[in-house]
């Protein structure tokens, strides 16, 4: 059974920096692309940040390119999401997201995506 779980989330003030991680078991970490979303309150879940499984390749939606780096420690298991210059609109419970199979792209497609931790809840402050 996978098991995925996220951790890292809190509150802090414009500009300041957080740190996601997340721990996937039950499968062989190392030959899946993995990904983050999240999910403001009222609104739908997004993509954020995509890694391939070898992590050739990552993908970013727009708004945090240049902000937030993904990337993976296949020994530990464990992707992460840098998030630097945090701003308002960041807020949202942040998930991290497998996939069922394996492919050589990324999806930003939710709905590619089979297993989800329970998210990280990200607050900041202006």
């Amino acid at each position: 059974q996978v098991q995925v779980v996220e951790s890292g989330g809190g509150l802090v003030q414009t500009g300041a920096s957080l740190r996601l991680s997340c721990v996937v078991s039950g499968r062989t970490f190392s030959a899946y692309n993995m990904a983050w979303f999240r999910q403001a309150r009222g609104k739908e879940r997004e993509f954020v940040a995509a890694i391939t499984w070898r992590a050739s390749n990552t993908v970013y939606e727009d708004s945090v390119k240049g902000r937030f780096t993904i990337s993976r420690d296949n020994a530990k298991n464990t992707v992460y999401l840098q998030m630097n210059s945090l701003k308002p609109e960041d807020t949202a419970v942040y998930y991290c997201a497998v996939p069922p199979n394996r492919s050589p792209v990324v999806s930003r497609k939710r709905d590619d995506y089979a297993y989800w931790g329970q998210g990280t809840q990200v607050a900041v402050s202006s």
